[in-house]
């Protein structure tokens, strides 16, 4: 007899018993909870086992599991705002379908409605769970984690995404057999009634250490892994904005900021004006502490909040000890089917609470209506090893969180996370990293994204070298008339370090070439284009412009901007020479330096003259040689990285910019001697239930006697397109300036108003309203009728001014709009307020801009 075998077949036998046990330990609980008068399933109901906080939340389409290892559970507990309460008995041990009709709650209280004629009304006052919930928000700072002096633990976050019920017949299909191995990648037991098949994961560990004064934060990334598409797709940009919807939801904070809105928190400190509190139950957990079950909901189900359940201690801390929070489906957010977040808390030595792990889940789809296929999200982040009032040597919180990670954080070997995840990998997770490895080095795969870099961004790759972009191979003006435009830049596959741009363009009407060159050198062997920019740039350009024409993310010959309203036949030949070096800090502080040559001559109805001796006297170009320098600060700022820019992801925090510009006579035949100051600072405010307003404040002065076209020429908008930065009812060179201030708020609503309107909130628009002011003046030493040898302000062919300077009265103009028109067009009704005895003046109008958001 082999011992050999019998033992190997033992140790199986042995094995497959053990993990048959440990899966018979395991009690199952899946089924579908529905009205049970007219069979609708129903969303976000809450099943726990009874008299715990072990639960989970019924998904959009009304199903749910519950698994649990406790084999004292025996009865599970399923509640709904405006139903009984169902309880079912559960057999442990066992895989279970247990399907659940809920009655509404009214039908107990039909008796007592026919009497008294009225149903009756919530108050805040002498109502209980109101009164708790005040108790929970005088106790909300002792509960922060911030109470502490100290605070340090172990964070590890996981985001995932999949495509949701891809059909058989779609992935059937002969384009896509190819993609096979990618298609047959699917999850159906993680969310009930969903096949998902993972497409994007991040995994991140990192320690964390905060010491309360002085305050500081550091997170000390230990591991980062994701998903890698290729160069053709930014995938640093994507977790950036992947996280930015779905951000850290802390319970303590007045509002909570999930998918570009802010949703007021239930324990805000004025919730109980927005909010229902019922209390629902009364339990004791699992270490015997006892706790109160309270249900919230909106009291208008239009407005930015959730809705869901909160468990409360009653030991004199009033800690959130759990959290079940959902979005309502009246909310104005599009792209949103559902979702929910569920905040799991820890007792501490203490005896307060620690977040232990936060899940946030949505299902995005095209249409609410449509729950079949569509984008299913997840991010779990787990805190553990949490310590609480343990000081460590300055150093510890020393040192920039933005420091660039090494590629052995980046690169750690499988073993090492096997070893911190606090959870394995599903099956289909874990194969998402080999099989996105696999297609993006598939040639078919390769040439989509060429094609989907070309639509989006309008260049088209060629290995070492990109031709674009498109929008700008055609134009027209009234200066070069028709205008052909073609050109390109290299890629990071010729080289890391060093990059080239150029492109060529020729006006049919001029008759003349258009031409830029530019050579960039990387100092940090990073691509140009990526944060952060460390970069020394040489470049030559000449070209055509309008003057004080400056509009944001678009370049001026982008064929659809070729349409303007009014005269706009005045340009500037423009030569430039430049060379300018750029240094971005991993703090967000950045510094540049520069040189520029510029030659300015007037094109089209454009010109230059003054007065010498009493006679008109025509100028044919001015130049100017100019030292720059600049600073600036954005903290926290991040970016979604394109191909031609890249867009800041707003956020909550100023950006400040400082800008100074030299002027020296006699250097490379400069003309004048001056000093430029401009400083900026932009803000996004967060008011809650109104919405968010975008805010800037801008200011400028020139030291120094100057011609008119060296002076600030404001930025005026005579495209039909609604520029943020820009004066939209304001003519080109309508006015200048050697001094300035500004000031411009621009309010999105988010649909506040409409959602109480009962058609309006069925369309789901929103609001915006949008005020800028300018005040800006001449200095005598600038001003050409007190110096007739200053550049004359230029005239129209009647002889009427067409370039003025503002006076003690300000520019304002204003603008009340609706955008979420078709989900992505903004509309804006535009009136300007002042100078409007000038000619040629446009007094209000309509304008456009394209936006896309949730």
């Amino acid at each position: 007899m082999d011992c050999k075998k019998i033992y190997k077949s033992l140790f199986f036998l042995i094995l497959f018993f053990s993990a048959s046990a440990l899966y018979a330990q395991q009690t199952v609980i899946t089924g579908t909870v529905t009205d049970a008068g007219n069979k609708q399933t129903l969303p976000s109901v809450s099943i726990s086992f009874t008299g715990t906080t072990t639960g989970t939340t019924a998904d959009v389409n009304g199903k749910y599991r519950l698994v649990t290892s406790n084999q004292e559970y025996k009865q599970i507990k399923v509640s709904f705002l405006g139903y009984k309460d169902a309880f079912l008995a559960v057999v442990p041990g066992k895989e279970q379908v247990i399907n659940v009709r809920l009655f509404p709650a009214s039908q107990q209280l039909n008796e007592v409605v026919v009497k008294s004629g009225k149903k009756p009304k919530y108050r805040n006052k002498d109502n209980p769970a109101v009164e708790l919930i005040r108790k929970v928000i005088e106790n909300k700072e002792k509960n922060r984690p911030e109470a502490y002096d100290y605070v340090e633990y172990k964070e590890y976050d996981k985001m995932m995404f999949a495509l949701s019920n891809v059909s058989a017949q779609f992935s059937d299909r002969k384009f896509f057999r190819k993609y096979k191995f990618i298609l047959d990648n699917r999850d159906s037991s993680l969310v009930p009634g969903k096949s998902l098949l993972p497409i994007y994961l991040d995994e991140k560990l990192q320690q964390v250490y905060y010491r309360k004064n002085p305050e500081k934060t550091r997170e000390d990334i230990t591991g980062q892994k994701s998903v890698n598409y290729g160069p053709g797709i930014d995938n640093e940009g994507l977790t950036q904005y992947f996280k930015h919807l779905y951000n850290k939801v802390d319970i303590y904070t007045n509002n909570v900021f999930l998918i570009t809105s802010q949703f007021l928190s239930p324990i805000s400190d004025n919730s109980p004006n927005y909010y229902k509190y019922f209390i629902a139950d009364t339990i004791v957990d699992a270490h015997n502490n006892k706790l109160v079950k309270l249900d919230f909901t909106p009291r208008n189900s239009t407005d930015v909040l959730f809705e869901g359940s909160i468990y409360i201690t009653l030991d004199g801390n009033y800690a959130v000890q759990k959290c079940d929070l959902t979005i309502n489906k009246h909310i104005n957010i599009n792209f949103i089917r559902s979702m929910n977040v569920n905040l799991e808390f820890q007792q501490n030595p203490d005896g307060r609470y620690h977040l232990s792990k936060s899940t946030t889940i949505a299902d995005f789809g095209a249409s609410k209506k449509d729950a079949k296929s569509g984008l299913f999200g997840i991010r779990a982040i787990t805190y553990s090893n949490y310590v609480v009032n343990k000081p460590h040597p300055d150093t510890t919180y020393q040192g920039s969180q933005y420091a660039e990670l090494s590629d052995e954080v980046k690169h750690r070997p499988e073993s090492f996370w096997q070893e911190n995840r606090p959870d394995t990998l599903r099956t289909a997770e874990a194969k998402v990293y080999k099989n996105i490895d696999s297609l993006r080095n598939m040639p078919s795969f390769k040439r989509t994204v060429d094609i989907a870099t070309l639509l989006l961004a309008g260049y088209k790759g060629f290995g070492k070298f990109e031709l674009g972009p498109a929008n700008t191979f055609y134009s027209f003006n009234p200066v070069e008339g028709f205008r052909l435009r073609v050109g390109g830049r290299t890629t990071p596959e010729l080289s890391k370090r060093y990059y080239f741009e150029t492109y060529a363009a020729y006006g049919f009407k001029d008759e003349r070439w258009k031409y830029f060159l530019s050579a960039t050198y990387s100092l940090n062997d990073k691509s140009i284009y990526r944060f952060p920019q460390n970069y020394i740039r040489a470049s030559f350009q000449r070209d055509t412009k309008i003057p004080g024409a400056n509009l944001q993310f678009v370049q001026e010959d982008n064929f659809l901007l070729s349409f303007k309203r009014g005269v706009n036949d005045k340009f500037l030949y423009n030569d430039f020479y430049r060379f300018d070096y750029v240094h971005e800090l991993q703090s967000h502080f950045s510094y540049a330096a520069g040189f520029k040559k510029w030659t300015q001559e007037p094109a089209g109805s454009l010109y230059f003259d003054n007065i010498i001796n009493d006679l008109p006297n025509s100028i044919h170009h001015l130049t100017t040689t100019e030292l720059t320098a600049s600073v600036r600060w954005a903290p926290h700022e991040q970016f979604y990285q394109g191909k031609i820019y890249r867009i800041p992801i707003p956020n909550k925090y100023p950006a400040f910019e400082l800008d100074y510009a030299s002027g020296i006579k006699g250097l490379f035949a400069g003309e004048y001697n001056y000093q430029k100051l401009d400083f900026r600072a932009d803000k996004r405010f967060y008011f809650s239930q109104l919405g968010y307003a975008d805010i800037n404040a801008s200011a400028g002065k020139i030291f120094g006697s100057v011609p008119y076209p060296l002076l600030t020429i404001h930025r005026a908008n005579q495209t039909y397109a609604y520029d943020i930065d820009s004066y939209n009812l304001m003519n080109f060179l309508e006015f200048v300036s050697d001094k300035y201030a500004s000031f411009r708020i621009d309010q999105h609503f988010s649909g506040f108003f409409f959602n109480k309107i009962p058609l309006l909130k069925k369309l789901k628009w929103r609001e915006t309203a949008s005020v800028k002011v300018l005040y800006g003046g001449l200095s005598d030493q600038n001003n050409p009728s007190i110096h007739p040898s200053l550049y004359q302000l230029p005239v129209g062919a009647d002889g009427v001014p067409i370039t003025y300077t503002l006076g003690k009265t300000p520019y304002v103009e204003g603008s009340v709009g609706i955008e979420n028109i078709f989900k992505f067009i903004r509309i804006d009704f535009v009136k300007r307020f002042t100078y409007l005895d000038q000619p040629n003046v446009a007094q209000w109008g309509l304008r456009t801009r394209l936006k896309f958001d949730f």
